[in-house]
């Protein structure tokens, strides 16, 4: 966990402005600055892999209105290169500074260094939604899709060109932001997040995310919340503890 957390703030750092981009009219603040607050319950691969699919519960976190608070819970592909990493995630997200309490489909992308909400697949406590993310093409600058499972239909959230190859680290979190201007914490009800499986090809198939095939930096949560680790690692839950 240690890993995912300093790539994330490293990276998080080199973004000097991050804008919103939401499919609703709904107001909107700036998103948080790096600093302290993070909190990241999951587990990143070692190595590389094409694709990461799997099935996360929807809840309804007690994030504060106002706030740079949010909580997410998602995938995410990356990759280092000369100008810093990259990445595509997607998940979903409630944010204290848009949103008006809602959970929400989100995607994050580091060529548009946008969260986008996607408002026309809503979704709340109690849902179950697949996310899956995927190298569509080969070579240097590969195209990677993000889609959401949602009322029985794939739907494609977003296809970005990345220069990390086909080939890329997955992360797995639940991410916890508490803002640093009112302390406290966030209270997270459990999420669940299961049946999570790694594609090693673009052209291969899905194989279930377990550490005789996968290597892999594992968290067990820290402080105020709480990891716990049923079928390493493809089935887990994360939340306040």
């Amino acid at each position: 966990m240690k890993l995912g957390r300093v790539a994330r703030a490293a990276t998080y750092a080199v973004l000097v402005t991050v804008l919103v981009d939401l499919v609703s009219t709904t107001p909107t603040a700036p998103t948080p600055a790096p600093g302290a607050g993070y909190h990241h319950l999951g587990a990143t691969t070692a190595g590389t892999w094409s694709g990461v699919l799997g099935r996360m519960t929807v809840t309804a976190p007690q994030v504060r209105k106002g706030t740079y608070d949010f909580v997410a819970s998602r995938f995410m592909v990356k990759g280092d290169t000369p100008g810093g990493t990259r990445w595509l995630e997607a998940g979903w997200a409630e944010t204290g500074w848009a949103g008006t309490g809602r959970q929400r489909v989100y995607t994050f992308d580091t060529n548009s260094n946008r969260w986008t909400f996607y408002d026309q697949y809503p979704i709340r406590g109690g849902d179950r939604i697949w996310i899956e993310l995927t190298a569509a093409d080969t070579g240097p600058r590969a195209t990677w899709v993000a889609w959401l499972w949602w009322h029985e239909a794939w739907h494609k959230l977003t296809a970005q060109k990345l220069p990390i190859s086909e080939h890329a680290q997955v992360e797995q979190y639940v991410e916890v932001y508490v803002d640093p201007r009112r302390g406290g914490t966030v209270r997270v009800p459990p999420i669940d997040v299961d049946n999570v499986q790694l594609r090693a090809d673009p052209d291969a198939p899905m194989r279930y995310w377990t550490p005789d095939r996968v290597p892999t930096n594992a968290g067990n949560g820290g402080g105020a919340y709480c990891l716990n680790w049923r079928y390493s690692y493809n089935t887990w839950r994360a939340g306040s503890c």
